[in-house]
């Protein structure tokens, strides 16, 4: 029988499968809400949209070579059917009408449990629907649940290895600890924590330095305990989960922690949920929620199609599907296609297009003790945490440090799976997370070959955070971070992010080449030494330009590590051992990249738009501000700028009336649009902007 979909709304949807799998698959999907989106706002031609939210059951045969890559696996529980359950949150948002979607799946990895992807809506969030350009263009979106140390947003449930007689495994854990506000405890690792053996802190050290190279200072055990001093006075509560320090951990210090923990989860079976959750969205069952035979079901409604199949609340509108993932998420999709995941269980390839902004490496998704809400290590944060392990680049190159000849493609290509990829970044991932050794040998001395599935773009002149599209200086100048001496960088990266996401989905759909890489090379004589870069301007003190790029060395991380699948079991500490050379973007004049993509703001800019900031006095001073850029304004008079000690042309030297300002970003937005790096609608609000902002 038919159900209306006011009903629908109200009760939850159950939605459940009896035969059993041979092997990986998703069993079943549980969908606890169905609720009109947006409160039921209609988008052009798409109509209304519809937002489901619930639980993916999963099951997988850990003895199929399809899993064998995920470390663990075989050490995780088993059912009496021999298979490795875990369940995960899983969201869609789709048009009502699937019949008027663009027949495109848009899924994300979440980043930290947190959905990003409807940032691409300008105003946008996961709670504001702002312009609506992907539902105006009938995007269905999706998100599941990969990750398991969190506690909050989208997460999975995993599972916990444990030796074959059933007892705890244990290991040394190392973690981190950088704070920008003073407290007296801290988790022993990112919540839920890998807990500690026990409250007894003599097999443990906590060390604390002011800089990432400084020597490390063991502080004395009976100044620290395993206990929670949030409520309790130094000693604490005893904990295994919260580290205590007496006088509080402050601003200044990295803190470091190396413990004995139990219980590893088995966090690399979240590949295999995203990978099994897509495939089933674009491949399973063709038939809608009005086919199914859906009767009463305590308190909601269950599917019942004689267990033959889990019925797919997108029908058959789905014809190719992409994946977005911003910062770690990105960094996870990179290590999903290296580790094979874009072929499901029956050979077929799983996502047509990747999106991994703003992800020079992969990070501690497939290892025992994972920590992945980590940095893959930046100047000054969670530098030595695995994920920028060999190969960086796509195409297989040869490390010159380690011997490794190998390329993140080599598994898809095996399996004739491998997808579209549009890698984009902001300058801060050439500063900070060492991004040239994605494009350039080992010693930075040749362009490395980009592999024909791959563009590359470089965001120029923008951070790692990204700006509000909607907010324009002069009129108002951004912030100055907590820890930064400089103001936060305020150029945006999402209209062109619009505009390469039409042209990602124009190349799988129809074949049309995207707009060619563009990036900062040695070949163009655009990427150099950070010694050789000069900026005419920086009103920041006790930092040198190499100081605050980050920097690699390889790690040594014992035997039962894969270096290559950054996947196994590592030994803590790391070792560091030979050093690569990183190279940084070549700027201009004005302080700016003069290569890479370069939006208007680089192009008619209002100031220097930096990829990196510098920490202030009590928050390890002279260091780099993680994954934060700056943005040194031009003054307004040349007299302001003369008296200031500023070498750049002020804005009234170098807009000497409004109209010739607009005229510049008009052709610069123009000349985006000739090369698809802008869509139109999206030039017609900068020249809008532009001509309602107070410049000169």
């Amino acid at each position: 029988m038919k159900i209306d979909s006011s009903i629908l709304t109200a009760l939850a949807l159950s939605i459940v499968v009896g035969a059993q799998p041979a092997h990986a698959r998703l069993t079943s999907i549980v969908i606890n809400t169905r609720v009109p989106a947006y409160g039921g706002m209609s988008f052009g031609n798409t109509g209304a949209y519809e937002d489901l939210t619930g639980t993916a059951f999963y099951e997988l045969d850990p003895d199929d070579p399809v899993n064998e890559v995920i470390t663990d696996i075989k050490l995780a529980p088993r059912n009496s059917r021999g298979m490795v359950e875990f369940s995960a949150d899983i969201e869609i948002l789709k048009p009502v009408d699937m019949s008027k979607s663009n027949g495109v799946l848009f899924y994300e990895d979440v980043n930290r449990g947190s959905k990003n992807s409807l940032s691409f809506n300008i105003g946008g969030s996961a709670t504001l629907v702002g312009d609506g350009f992907l539902e105006n263009r009938g995007y269905t979106m999706a998100w599941a649940g990969w990750e398991g140390d969190i506690t909050s947003g989208i997460g999975i449930k995993l599972p916990i290895a444990h030796h074959g007689d059933g007892s705890a495994i244990t290991g040394r854990v190392r973690a981190e600890y950088i704070l920008t506000s003073a407290s007296s405890t801290v988790e022993v690792t990112a919540a839920p924590a890998y807990e500690a053996v026990s409250t007894d802190n003599s097999a443990a050290t906590l060390t604390m330095r002011v800089h990432q190279n400084d020597p490390r200072i063991e502080i004395p055990r009976t100044q620290w305990k395993f206990a929670d001093c949030s409520t309790t006075a130094f000693p604490g509560v005893p904990s295994t989960l919260k580290v205590c320090l007496q006088g509080g951990f402050d601003t200044n210090h990295i803190y470091e922690l190396l413990y004995t923990a139990m219980n590893p989860t088995v966090t690399g079976v979240g590949f295999a949920a995203a990978r099994d959750f897509v495939s089933f969205l674009r491949n399973n069952d063709r038939r809608t929620d009005r086919d199914c035979n859906l009767v009463n079901h305590h308190h909601g409604y269950h599917h019942d199609d004689g267990g033959s199949a889990v019925a797919n609340p997108l029908g058959d509108a789905i014809r190719h599907a992409l994946i977005y993932g911003s910062s770690q998420s990105g960094r996870w999709q990179r290590a999903y296609i290296e580790l094979g995941f874009n072929e499901d269980e029956s050979g077929r390839k799983v996502l047509d297009g990747f999106i991994p902004h703003k992800s020079s490496n992969r990070g501690a998704f497939n290892i025992r003790f994972a920590q992945p809400t980590r940095l893959s290590g930046t100047q000054h944060t969670e530098q030595q945490f695995p994920g920028a392990e060999t190969p960086q680049t796509w195409e297989v190159t040869f490390d010159a440090v380690t011997g490794i000849i190998a390329g993140q493609l080599e598994r898809c290509r095996e399996s004739h799976t491998c997808p579209k990829i549009t890698h984009t970044n902001s300058d801060t991932e050439w500063w900070q997370a060492v991004m040239s050794l994605d494009t350039t040998d080992s010693f930075g001395r040749f362009d490395v070959p980009i592999a024909p599935e791959v563009r590359v773009y470089q965001f120029s002149g923008t951070m790692h955070g990204g700006g509000d599209p909607t907010a324009q200086p002069p009129a108002v100048l951004p912030a100055f971070p907590v820890d930064c001496q400089l103001r936060s960088n305020s150029n945006p990266f999402l209209w062109e992010q619009r505009a390469l996401l039409e042209a990602l989905r124009e190349w799988v759909e129809t074949g049309r080449d995207p707009p060619p890489s563009m990036y900062s090379s040695l070949g163009r004589h655009t990427l150099v030494k950070p010694s050789e870069v000069h900026y005419p301007y920086i009103p920041a003190v006790n930092f040198t330009v190499p100081g605050i790029t980050n920097f690699k060395n390889f790690l040594e991380r014992g035997h039962r590590f894969s270096v290559e699948d950054v996947s196994g079991i590592m030994n803590e500490p790391p070792i560091a051992d030979g050093a690569y050379t990183i190279l940084v973007p070549k700027v201009d004049d004005d302080g700016n990249d003069v290569d890479g993509l370069r939006n208007t703001n680089v192009q008619v800019p209002l100031g220097t738009y930096l990829g990196w900031n510098v920490r202030k006095a009590g928050f390890s001073e002279g260091d780099s501000c993680d994954l934060t850029g700056g943005f040194v304004p031009f003054f307004n008079t040349q007299a302001d700028r003369i008296a200031a000690g500023d070498p750049r042309p002020s804005l009234a030297e170098r807009y000497p009336t409004h109209a010739d300002y607009v005229a510049k970003v008009t052709a610069a937005a123009n000349s985006m649009v000739t090369q698809r790096t802008l869509l139109p609608e999206d030039a017609a609000s900068i020249i809008a902007a532009a001509n309602a902002a107070e410049v000169p």
